[in-house]
Protein backbone atom coordinates (compact mmCIF):
# COMPACT_ATOMS: atom_id res chain seq x y z
CA UNK A 1 0.00 0.00 0.00
CA UNK A 2 2.76 2.38 0.94
CA UNK A 3 4.63 1.49 -2.25
CA UNK A 4 1.65 2.37 -4.49
CA UNK A 5 1.18 5.72 -2.77
CA UNK A 6 4.85 6.57 -3.29
CA UNK A 7 4.60 5.90 -7.04
CA UNK A 8 1.42 8.03 -7.35
CA UNK A 9 3.03 10.82 -5.41
CA UNK A 10 5.99 10.89 -7.76
CA UNK A 11 3.71 10.98 -10.80
CA UNK A 12 1.81 13.91 -9.25
CA UNK A 13 4.91 16.01 -8.69
CA UNK A 14 6.34 15.21 -12.10
CA UNK A 15 3.04 16.37 -13.61
CA UNK A 16 3.23 19.60 -11.65
CA UNK A 17 6.81 20.22 -12.82
CA UNK A 18 5.87 19.69 -16.47
CA UNK A 19 2.46 21.40 -16.61
CA UNK A 20 2.96 24.42 -14.32
CA UNK A 21 5.40 26.32 -16.58
CA UNK A 22 3.00 25.90 -19.50
CA UNK A 23 0.12 27.32 -17.48
CA UNK A 24 2.23 30.30 -16.36
CA UNK A 25 3.31 31.03 -19.93
CA UNK A 26 -0.28 30.97 -21.18
CA UNK A 27 -1.44 33.29 -18.41
CA UNK A 28 1.41 35.77 -19.17
CA UNK A 29 0.65 35.72 -22.90
CA UNK A 30 -3.04 36.57 -22.41
CA UNK A 31 -2.36 39.29 -19.87
CA UNK A 32 -1.89 43.04 -20.57
CA UNK A 33 1.11 43.79 -22.81
CA UNK A 34 3.72 46.26 -21.64
CA UNK A 35 3.63 49.70 -23.29
CA UNK A 36 5.94 50.04 -26.28
CA UNK A 37 6.64 53.12 -28.40
CA UNK A 38 7.06 51.67 -31.84
CA UNK A 39 8.25 53.43 -34.99
CA UNK A 40 4.68 53.44 -36.32
CA UNK A 41 3.41 55.15 -33.17
CA UNK A 42 5.99 57.88 -33.50
CA UNK A 43 5.05 58.44 -37.13
CA UNK A 44 1.35 58.72 -36.29
CA UNK A 45 2.02 61.35 -33.66
CA UNK A 46 3.53 63.65 -36.24
CA UNK A 47 -0.02 64.38 -37.41
CA UNK A 48 -1.86 66.31 -34.65
CA UNK A 49 -5.25 65.68 -36.28
CA UNK A 50 -4.85 61.91 -35.93
CA UNK A 51 -6.33 61.04 -32.51
CA UNK A 52 -7.03 57.38 -33.24
CA UNK A 53 -3.84 56.05 -31.65
CA UNK A 54 -4.61 54.07 -28.50
CA UNK A 55 -1.16 54.58 -26.95
CA UNK A 56 -0.43 57.94 -25.34
CA UNK A 57 3.00 59.06 -26.52
CA UNK A 58 5.52 60.88 -24.38
CA UNK A 59 6.33 64.52 -25.20
CA UNK A 60 8.31 65.28 -28.35
CA UNK A 61 11.49 66.22 -26.49
CA UNK A 62 11.40 62.81 -24.75
CA UNK A 63 11.09 60.92 -28.02
CA UNK A 64 13.77 62.82 -29.90
CA UNK A 65 16.74 64.05 -27.96
CA UNK A 66 18.23 65.88 -30.95
CA UNK A 67 17.91 66.51 -34.66
CA UNK A 68 20.52 63.81 -35.17
CA UNK A 69 17.94 61.20 -34.16
CA UNK A 70 15.42 62.66 -36.57
CA UNK A 71 17.98 62.57 -39.37
CA UNK A 72 18.29 58.81 -38.94
CA UNK A 73 14.56 58.52 -39.61
CA UNK A 74 14.43 61.11 -42.40
CA UNK A 75 15.45 58.83 -45.28
CA UNK A 76 12.32 57.47 -46.86
CA UNK A 77 11.15 56.44 -50.31
CA UNK A 78 10.99 58.94 -53.15
CA UNK A 79 8.13 61.40 -52.79
CA UNK A 80 5.99 63.34 -55.22
CA UNK A 81 7.30 66.91 -55.14
CA UNK A 82 4.44 69.38 -54.68
CA UNK A 83 6.51 72.57 -54.94
CA UNK A 84 5.06 76.02 -54.32
CA UNK A 85 6.75 79.19 -55.52
CA UNK A 86 6.32 82.92 -54.85
CA UNK A 87 8.25 86.13 -54.19
CA UNK A 88 8.62 88.08 -50.98
CA UNK A 89 7.65 91.73 -50.84
CA UNK A 90 11.24 92.87 -51.47
CA UNK A 91 11.96 90.44 -54.29
CA UNK A 92 13.45 87.23 -52.86
CA UNK A 93 12.24 84.13 -54.72
CA UNK A 94 10.83 81.37 -52.50
CA UNK A 95 10.51 77.64 -53.22
CA UNK A 96 8.60 75.61 -50.65
CA UNK A 97 7.50 72.01 -50.18
CA UNK A 98 5.44 70.86 -47.22
CA UNK A 99 6.26 67.42 -45.86
CA UNK A 100 4.77 66.39 -42.52
CA UNK A 101 6.51 63.05 -42.01
CA UNK A 102 8.87 64.52 -39.41
CA UNK A 103 8.60 67.56 -37.13
CA UNK A 104 11.53 69.41 -38.67
CA UNK A 105 12.28 72.18 -41.19
CA UNK A 106 15.19 72.66 -43.59
CA UNK A 107 15.93 76.14 -44.96
CA UNK A 108 18.56 76.90 -47.59
CA UNK A 109 19.41 80.46 -48.63
CA UNK A 110 21.17 80.72 -52.01
CA UNK A 111 22.86 83.96 -53.06
CA UNK A 112 24.51 84.64 -56.43
CA UNK A 113 27.66 85.44 -54.50
CA UNK A 114 30.20 82.78 -55.40
CA UNK A 115 33.83 83.02 -56.45
CA UNK A 116 32.83 84.15 -59.94
CA UNK A 117 32.03 87.54 -58.32
CA UNK A 118 35.50 87.96 -56.78
CA UNK A 119 36.84 90.05 -59.69
CA UNK A 120 40.40 91.12 -58.78
CA UNK A 121 40.31 89.73 -55.23
CA UNK A 122 40.24 85.92 -55.39
CA UNK A 123 39.02 84.35 -52.16
CA UNK A 124 36.71 87.28 -51.31
CA UNK A 125 33.47 85.31 -51.71
CA UNK A 126 34.75 82.40 -49.63
CA UNK A 127 36.01 84.47 -46.71
CA UNK A 128 32.84 86.61 -46.66
CA UNK A 129 30.64 83.54 -46.44
CA UNK A 130 32.93 81.94 -43.87
CA UNK A 131 32.60 84.95 -41.56
CA UNK A 132 28.79 84.95 -41.38
CA UNK A 133 28.58 82.98 -38.12
CA UNK A 134 31.68 84.52 -36.55
CA UNK A 135 29.76 87.32 -34.87
CA UNK A 136 26.82 89.72 -35.24
CA UNK A 137 26.29 93.20 -33.88
CA UNK A 138 24.87 91.62 -30.70
CA UNK A 139 26.51 88.20 -30.39
CA UNK A 140 29.97 86.70 -30.71
CA UNK A 141 30.75 83.37 -32.38
CA UNK A 142 30.54 81.39 -29.14
CA UNK A 143 27.11 82.81 -28.32
CA UNK A 144 25.85 82.02 -31.81
CA UNK A 145 27.09 78.43 -31.65
CA UNK A 146 25.66 77.96 -28.15
CA UNK A 147 22.34 79.44 -29.28
CA UNK A 148 21.89 76.95 -32.11
CA UNK A 149 23.05 74.07 -29.92
CA UNK A 150 20.62 74.96 -27.13
CA UNK A 151 17.74 74.87 -29.63
CA UNK A 152 18.90 71.60 -31.17
CA UNK A 153 19.31 73.43 -34.48
CA UNK A 154 22.09 73.18 -37.06
CA UNK A 155 23.64 76.03 -39.06
CA UNK A 156 25.87 75.49 -42.09
CA UNK A 157 27.23 77.59 -44.94
CA UNK A 158 29.29 77.22 -48.10
CA UNK A 159 30.83 79.11 -51.02
CA UNK A 160 31.19 77.81 -54.58
CA UNK A 161 31.88 79.26 -58.02
CA UNK A 162 28.28 80.22 -58.81
CA UNK A 163 26.72 80.65 -55.41
CA UNK A 164 27.06 81.11 -51.66
CA UNK A 165 24.70 79.35 -49.26
CA UNK A 166 23.52 79.46 -45.65
CA UNK A 167 21.35 76.70 -44.22
CA UNK A 168 19.32 75.98 -41.10
CA UNK A 169 17.85 72.72 -39.84
CA UNK A 170 15.49 72.99 -36.89
CA UNK A 171 12.61 71.25 -35.13
CA UNK A 172 9.17 72.77 -35.78
CA UNK A 173 7.94 72.92 -32.21
CA UNK A 174 7.02 76.59 -31.67
CA UNK A 175 9.29 77.05 -28.66
CA UNK A 176 12.24 75.88 -30.80
CA UNK A 177 11.32 77.05 -34.30
CA UNK A 178 10.72 80.72 -33.52
CA UNK A 179 14.01 81.40 -31.70
CA UNK A 180 15.93 79.32 -34.28
CA UNK A 181 14.56 81.45 -37.13
CA UNK A 182 15.31 84.62 -35.15
CA UNK A 183 18.92 83.59 -34.59
CA UNK A 184 19.37 82.45 -38.21
CA UNK A 185 17.97 85.76 -39.44
CA UNK A 186 20.33 87.69 -37.16
CA UNK A 187 23.36 85.76 -38.40
CA UNK A 188 22.49 86.38 -42.07
CA UNK A 189 21.34 90.00 -41.79
CA UNK A 190 23.72 91.54 -39.24
CA UNK A 191 27.18 89.95 -39.49
CA UNK A 192 29.84 92.08 -37.77
CA UNK A 193 32.90 90.59 -39.56
CA UNK A 194 35.08 90.93 -36.43
CA UNK A 195 38.75 91.65 -37.08
CA UNK A 196 40.11 88.74 -35.03
CA UNK A 197 37.93 86.22 -36.88
CA UNK A 198 38.87 87.82 -40.20
CA UNK A 199 42.58 87.39 -39.47
CA UNK A 200 42.10 83.82 -38.26
CA UNK A 201 40.10 82.68 -41.29
CA UNK A 202 42.44 84.46 -43.68
CA UNK A 203 45.38 82.63 -42.11
CA UNK A 204 43.48 79.35 -42.42
CA UNK A 205 42.86 80.02 -46.11
CA UNK A 206 46.55 80.81 -46.66
CA UNK A 207 47.47 77.56 -44.93
CA UNK A 208 45.00 75.77 -47.19
CA UNK A 209 46.86 77.11 -50.23
CA UNK A 210 50.00 75.42 -48.93
CA UNK A 211 48.02 72.21 -48.45
CA UNK A 212 46.77 72.39 -52.06
CA UNK A 213 50.39 72.53 -53.23
CA UNK A 214 50.90 69.11 -51.62
CA UNK A 215 47.88 67.56 -53.34
CA UNK A 216 48.43 66.68 -57.03
CA UNK A 217 44.73 66.18 -57.68
CA UNK A 218 43.87 69.64 -56.34
CA UNK A 219 46.70 71.19 -58.31
CA UNK A 220 45.41 69.57 -61.47
CA UNK A 221 41.88 70.85 -60.86
CA UNK A 222 43.04 74.39 -60.12
CA UNK A 223 45.28 74.50 -63.21
CA UNK A 224 42.49 73.03 -65.37
CA UNK A 225 39.98 75.75 -64.43
CA UNK A 226 42.50 78.55 -64.87
CA UNK A 227 43.63 77.31 -68.29
CA UNK A 228 40.14 76.49 -69.56
CA UNK A 229 38.52 79.77 -68.48
CA UNK A 230 41.52 82.13 -68.63
CA UNK A 231 40.09 85.59 -67.85
CA UNK A 232 36.50 84.39 -67.47
CA UNK A 233 35.05 84.61 -63.90
CA UNK A 234 35.11 80.80 -63.57
CA UNK A 235 38.88 80.96 -63.91
CA UNK A 236 39.22 82.89 -60.64
CA UNK A 237 40.86 80.68 -57.96
CA UNK A 238 37.97 80.16 -55.53
CA UNK A 239 40.34 79.58 -52.59
CA UNK A 240 42.23 82.81 -53.30
CA UNK A 241 45.93 83.40 -53.85
CA UNK A 242 48.70 84.35 -51.45
CA UNK A 243 48.75 87.86 -52.93
CA UNK A 244 44.99 88.43 -52.88
CA UNK A 245 44.53 87.09 -49.35
CA UNK A 246 47.26 89.38 -48.04
CA UNK A 247 45.56 92.30 -49.76
CA UNK A 248 42.02 91.65 -48.49
CA UNK A 249 40.54 93.91 -45.79
CA UNK A 250 37.30 93.89 -43.83
CA UNK A 251 36.22 96.88 -45.95
CA UNK A 252 36.38 94.63 -49.01
CA UNK A 253 34.23 92.07 -47.20
CA UNK A 254 31.66 94.67 -46.16
CA UNK A 255 31.44 95.93 -49.75
CA UNK A 256 31.01 92.42 -51.16
CA UNK A 257 28.39 91.52 -48.55
CA UNK A 258 26.39 94.71 -49.11
CA UNK A 259 26.37 94.17 -52.86
CA UNK A 260 25.43 90.49 -53.05
CA UNK A 261 23.71 89.49 -49.79
CA UNK A 262 20.49 91.27 -50.71
CA UNK A 263 16.88 90.15 -51.19
CA UNK A 264 16.73 90.43 -54.98
CA UNK A 265 19.86 88.28 -55.23
CA UNK A 266 18.39 85.58 -52.97
CA UNK A 267 16.57 82.27 -53.40
CA UNK A 268 14.90 80.83 -50.28
CA UNK A 269 14.26 77.06 -50.33
CA UNK A 270 12.23 75.45 -47.53
CA UNK A 271 11.16 71.85 -46.92
CA UNK A 272 9.45 70.63 -43.79
CA UNK A 273 6.47 70.25 -41.47
CA UNK A 274 5.03 73.74 -41.78
CA UNK A 275 2.15 75.01 -43.92
CA UNK A 276 2.28 77.70 -46.58
CA UNK A 277 1.12 80.43 -44.19
CA UNK A 278 4.03 79.70 -41.85
CA UNK A 279 6.42 79.42 -44.79
CA UNK A 280 5.40 82.83 -46.11
CA UNK A 281 5.87 84.43 -42.69
CA UNK A 282 9.34 82.87 -42.32
CA UNK A 283 10.37 83.91 -45.83
CA UNK A 284 9.25 87.50 -45.21
CA UNK A 285 11.14 87.61 -41.92
CA UNK A 286 14.36 86.39 -43.53
CA UNK A 287 14.12 88.59 -46.63
CA UNK A 288 12.91 91.75 -44.92
CA UNK A 289 15.96 91.86 -42.68
CA UNK A 290 18.07 92.29 -45.83
CA UNK A 291 18.18 95.35 -48.10
CA UNK A 292 16.30 94.95 -51.37
CA UNK A 293 19.39 95.50 -53.54
CA UNK A 294 19.79 94.20 -57.09
CA UNK A 295 20.14 90.76 -58.61
CA UNK A 296 23.68 89.98 -59.74
CA UNK A 297 24.10 89.97 -63.52
CA UNK A 298 24.17 86.59 -65.22
CA UNK A 299 27.62 85.07 -65.63
CA UNK A 300 28.88 85.76 -69.19
CA UNK A 301 29.49 82.98 -71.70
CA UNK A 302 33.07 81.70 -71.68
CA UNK A 303 35.17 81.67 -74.84
CA UNK A 304 35.88 78.16 -76.19
CA UNK A 305 39.45 76.95 -76.62
CA UNK A 306 40.92 77.79 -80.02
CA UNK A 307 43.60 75.11 -79.99
CA UNK A 308 44.65 71.97 -78.15
CA UNK A 309 46.60 72.67 -74.98
CA UNK A 310 48.71 70.45 -72.76
CA UNK A 311 50.33 71.57 -69.52
CA UNK A 312 52.52 69.56 -67.16
CA UNK A 313 53.11 70.39 -63.49
CA UNK A 314 56.12 68.68 -61.98
CA UNK A 315 55.31 66.92 -58.70
CA UNK A 316 57.35 64.28 -56.78
CA UNK A 317 54.77 61.47 -56.73
CA UNK A 318 54.76 57.90 -57.98
CA UNK A 319 51.47 58.56 -59.77
CA UNK A 320 50.54 60.97 -62.52
CA UNK A 321 47.22 62.78 -62.18
CA UNK A 322 45.56 63.67 -65.48
CA UNK A 323 42.63 65.99 -66.25
CA UNK A 324 41.52 66.17 -69.88
CA UNK A 325 38.48 68.10 -71.08
CA UNK A 326 36.90 71.22 -72.49
CA UNK A 327 33.83 73.44 -72.08
CA UNK A 328 30.61 71.59 -71.32
CA UNK A 329 27.15 73.11 -70.97
CA UNK A 330 25.12 75.37 -68.72
CA UNK A 331 22.52 74.00 -66.29
CA UNK A 332 19.61 74.90 -68.58
CA UNK A 333 20.99 73.29 -71.78
CA UNK A 334 18.16 71.60 -73.70
CA UNK A 335 20.26 68.55 -74.60
CA UNK A 336 21.62 68.06 -71.08
CA UNK A 337 19.52 64.88 -70.51
CA UNK A 338 21.24 63.24 -73.51
CA UNK A 339 24.67 64.44 -72.35
CA UNK A 340 23.97 63.29 -68.80
CA UNK A 341 22.99 59.72 -69.68
CA UNK A 342 25.77 59.59 -72.26
CA UNK A 343 28.31 60.54 -69.63
CA UNK A 344 26.99 57.81 -67.33
CA UNK A 345 27.88 55.34 -70.07
CA UNK A 346 31.20 56.94 -70.94
CA UNK A 347 32.72 57.43 -67.49
CA UNK A 348 30.27 58.70 -64.89
CA UNK A 349 28.74 55.34 -64.02
CA UNK A 350 31.64 53.85 -62.09
CA UNK A 351 32.68 50.26 -62.81
CA UNK A 352 30.06 49.82 -65.51
CA UNK A 353 31.36 52.67 -67.65
CA UNK A 354 33.49 52.35 -70.79
CA UNK A 355 36.48 54.21 -69.43
CA UNK A 356 36.66 52.08 -66.31
CA UNK A 357 36.16 48.82 -68.18
CA UNK A 358 38.62 49.43 -71.02
CA UNK A 359 41.37 51.32 -69.17
CA UNK A 360 41.33 49.74 -65.72
CA UNK A 361 39.63 46.36 -65.97
CA UNK A 362 40.84 45.25 -69.39
CA UNK A 363 44.32 46.81 -69.41
CA UNK A 364 45.10 47.63 -65.78
CA UNK A 365 46.56 51.02 -66.70
CA UNK A 366 44.97 53.19 -64.01
CA UNK A 367 44.04 53.26 -60.33
CA UNK A 368 40.85 55.16 -61.09
CA UNK A 369 39.19 56.87 -64.05
CA UNK A 370 35.93 58.71 -64.66
CA UNK A 371 34.25 61.57 -66.48
CA UNK A 372 31.89 64.34 -65.43
CA UNK A 373 29.88 67.35 -66.47
CA UNK A 374 29.73 70.30 -64.06
CA UNK A 375 26.82 72.36 -65.47
CA UNK A 376 26.69 75.86 -64.01
CA UNK A 377 25.00 79.19 -64.76
CA UNK A 378 27.35 79.56 -67.73
CA UNK A 379 28.96 76.61 -69.50
CA UNK A 380 30.74 74.51 -66.90
CA UNK A 381 33.53 72.05 -67.71
CA UNK A 382 33.42 68.53 -69.07
CA UNK A 383 36.44 66.42 -68.15
CA UNK A 384 37.96 62.97 -67.85
CA UNK A 385 40.17 62.41 -64.82
CA UNK A 386 42.51 59.52 -64.08
CA UNK A 387 45.52 58.53 -61.98
CA UNK A 388 48.20 56.14 -63.18
CA UNK A 389 51.87 55.20 -62.90
CA UNK A 390 54.11 57.78 -64.52
CA UNK A 391 55.46 55.12 -66.91
CA UNK A 392 51.91 54.40 -68.13
CA UNK A 393 50.62 57.97 -68.27
CA UNK A 394 51.14 58.46 -71.99
CA UNK A 395 49.43 55.16 -72.89
CA UNK A 396 46.51 55.78 -70.52
CA UNK A 397 46.01 59.31 -71.85
CA UNK A 398 46.08 58.16 -75.50
CA UNK A 399 43.58 55.41 -74.77
CA UNK A 400 41.26 57.86 -72.99
CA UNK A 401 41.33 60.13 -76.03
CA UNK A 402 40.58 57.19 -78.34
CA UNK A 403 37.60 56.07 -76.23
CA UNK A 404 36.21 59.62 -76.11
CA UNK A 405 36.57 60.15 -79.87
CA UNK A 406 34.92 56.80 -80.62
CA UNK A 407 32.04 57.66 -78.30
CA UNK A 408 31.61 61.04 -80.01
CA UNK A 409 31.59 59.37 -83.43
CA UNK A 410 29.39 56.36 -82.67
CA UNK A 411 27.54 56.98 -79.42
CA UNK A 412 26.56 54.15 -77.05
CA UNK A 413 25.18 50.72 -77.83
CA UNK A 414 21.51 50.05 -77.15
CA UNK A 415 22.48 47.69 -74.33
CA UNK A 416 24.64 50.35 -72.68
CA UNK A 417 21.82 52.88 -72.94
CA UNK A 418 19.21 50.54 -71.50
CA UNK A 419 21.44 49.60 -68.57
CA UNK A 420 22.26 53.24 -67.81
CA UNK A 421 18.56 54.14 -67.77
CA UNK A 422 17.77 51.28 -65.41
CA UNK A 423 20.51 52.42 -63.03
CA UNK A 424 19.20 55.98 -63.09
CA UNK A 425 15.65 54.85 -62.29
CA UNK A 426 16.99 52.86 -59.35
CA UNK A 427 19.09 55.75 -58.11
CA UNK A 428 16.54 58.52 -58.62
CA UNK A 429 14.53 57.92 -55.41
CA UNK A 430 17.64 58.69 -53.36
CA UNK A 431 17.62 62.27 -54.69
CA UNK A 432 14.29 62.88 -52.93
CA UNK A 433 14.71 60.53 -49.98
CA UNK A 434 15.27 63.17 -47.30
CA UNK A 435 14.36 66.78 -46.62
CA UNK A 436 18.01 67.76 -46.98
CA UNK A 437 18.13 66.23 -50.46
CA UNK A 438 14.97 68.02 -51.54
CA UNK A 439 15.89 71.45 -50.15
CA UNK A 440 19.19 71.27 -52.02
CA UNK A 441 17.30 70.45 -55.22
CA UNK A 442 14.87 73.32 -54.63
CA UNK A 443 17.75 75.74 -54.14
CA UNK A 444 19.23 74.68 -57.48
CA UNK A 445 15.85 74.91 -59.25
CA UNK A 446 15.43 78.46 -57.99
CA UNK A 447 19.00 79.60 -58.60
CA UNK A 448 19.15 78.25 -62.17
CA UNK A 449 15.56 79.30 -63.03
CA UNK A 450 14.48 75.74 -63.80
CA UNK A 451 10.79 74.70 -64.03
CA UNK A 452 9.10 73.51 -60.84
CA UNK A 453 8.68 70.00 -62.25
CA UNK A 454 12.34 69.86 -63.30
CA UNK A 455 13.23 66.73 -61.33
CA UNK A 456 10.32 64.66 -62.60
CA UNK A 457 10.63 66.04 -66.13
CA UNK A 458 14.38 65.40 -66.21
CA UNK A 459 13.85 61.72 -65.41
CA UNK A 460 11.21 61.46 -68.15
CA UNK A 461 13.47 63.25 -70.64
CA UNK A 462 16.35 60.90 -69.88
CA UNK A 463 14.11 57.86 -70.35
CA UNK A 464 13.10 59.19 -73.78
CA UNK A 465 16.71 59.65 -74.96
CA UNK A 466 17.81 57.50 -77.90
CA UNK A 467 21.26 56.33 -79.03
CA UNK A 468 21.07 58.89 -81.82
CA UNK A 469 20.28 61.68 -79.32
CA UNK A 470 23.40 60.85 -77.29
CA UNK A 471 25.67 60.66 -80.32
CA UNK A 472 24.26 63.89 -81.75
CA UNK A 473 24.66 65.80 -78.47
CA UNK A 474 28.25 64.68 -77.92
CA UNK A 475 29.19 65.37 -81.53
CA UNK A 476 27.63 68.84 -81.45
CA UNK A 477 29.50 69.88 -78.30
CA UNK A 478 32.82 68.05 -78.59
CA UNK A 479 33.57 66.91 -82.14
CA UNK A 480 35.34 70.14 -83.11
CA UNK A 481 36.40 71.36 -79.68
CA UNK A 482 40.12 71.23 -78.87
CA UNK A 483 40.99 69.43 -75.65
CA UNK A 484 42.89 70.79 -72.67
CA UNK A 485 45.10 68.30 -70.82
CA UNK A 486 46.72 68.87 -67.42
CA UNK A 487 49.19 66.34 -66.03
CA UNK A 488 50.66 66.50 -62.52
CA UNK A 489 53.51 64.19 -61.56
CA UNK A 490 57.02 63.31 -62.63
CA UNK A 491 58.07 63.21 -66.25
CA UNK A 492 58.14 59.62 -67.50
CA UNK A 493 61.60 58.08 -67.49
CA UNK A 494 62.99 55.75 -70.20
CA UNK A 495 62.45 52.04 -69.55
CA UNK A 496 66.15 51.34 -68.94
CA UNK A 497 66.26 54.03 -66.24
CA UNK A 498 63.28 52.48 -64.46
CA UNK A 499 64.82 49.01 -64.64
CA UNK A 500 68.07 50.35 -63.23
CA UNK A 501 66.17 51.92 -60.34
CA UNK A 502 64.39 48.64 -59.64
CA UNK A 503 67.81 47.00 -59.10
CA UNK A 504 68.91 49.56 -56.52
CA UNK A 505 69.14 48.48 -52.86
CA UNK A 506 65.90 48.39 -50.86
CA UNK A 507 67.21 50.62 -48.08
CA UNK A 508 66.52 53.84 -50.02
CA UNK A 509 64.25 56.36 -48.34
CA UNK A 510 60.55 55.54 -49.00
CA UNK A 511 58.09 58.01 -50.47
CA UNK A 512 56.49 60.28 -47.93
CA UNK A 513 52.73 60.45 -47.49
CA UNK A 514 52.70 63.89 -49.08
CA UNK A 515 53.99 62.72 -52.42
CA UNK A 516 52.41 59.27 -52.78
Amino acid sequence: MSTSFTVDKRKFWWGVIIILPIIIALLYKTGPAPKQYSQSSVTQSAHPADESASVELPPLNKRFSSIAELEKKSHSASRELAIQQWQTVNGARVYFMQTDALPMLDIRLVFAAGASRDEKLPGLAQITNGLLAEGTTNKNAAQIAAGFEKLGAQFSNGSYRDMATASLRTLTKDSLLTPAIDLFSEVIATPAFPEDAFVRIKNQMMANLQYIKQQPGKQASQAFYQALYAKHPYGIPEHGTQTSLKTLTTDDIQRFYQQYYVAKNLVIAMVGAIDQTQAKAIAEQLANKLPEGKAAPKTPRPTPLVETQQKHIEFPSSQTHILMGTLGVSRDAKDYPALYIGNEILGGGGFGSRLMKEIREDRGLVYGVGSAFIPMQAAGPFFINLQTKQSQASEALSLSQEILQKFIAEGPSQQELDQAKQKLVGRYPLSTASNADIVSQLGAIGFYHLPLDHMQQFLEDVQAVTREDVQRAFAQHFQKQPLLTITVGQQAKPDNTEKAQEKQPQHEAPLTQANQ
